[in-house]
């Protein structure tokens, strides 16, 4: 079975894939790979993702320069999920934060935390 037959793509041709900092270990964003991103990833060693909003392929960086070289590759004991150690250029999250994940629930209220890597 090649590595493409191995990703459980959902029903719209889609898995998601974490893009975690290959050194600290932070998850830095959540994106969508259809098996094109996926292909172009091996391809030329950054990340690129598909985007469902524009229903169109992009590589992480092509317009900020924030791209994201794919160190390793990870996929989950259900092959519906893709693991991305990467070395990140910049902020990875388009609000220009480090992360994504910057809000944090604090006492039922979301909290925007300080950025550990500013």
């Amino acid at each position: 079975m090649s590595l493409l037959e191995q990703i459980r793509f959902n029903e719209a041709g889609l898995v998601p894939a974490i893009a975690q900092d290959a050194t600290s270990g932070r998850v830095l964003m959540m994106a969508w790979m259809n098996e094109e991103a996926v292909r172009q990833t091996l391809h030329t060693g950054f990340a690129h993702y598909y985007s469902r909003s524009r229903q169109a392929q992009w590589k992480k960086g092509e317009s900020s320069g924030h791209v994201q070289k794919v160190l390793d590759i990870f996929l989950d004991c259900d092959g519906d999920t893709l693991l991305l150690k990467i070395e990140q250029t910049g902020p990875a999250c388009h609000t220009n934060r480090a992360s994504c994940f910057y809000r944090h629930l604090e006492g039922g209220d979301w909290l925007i935390v300080e950025d550990p890597l500013k």
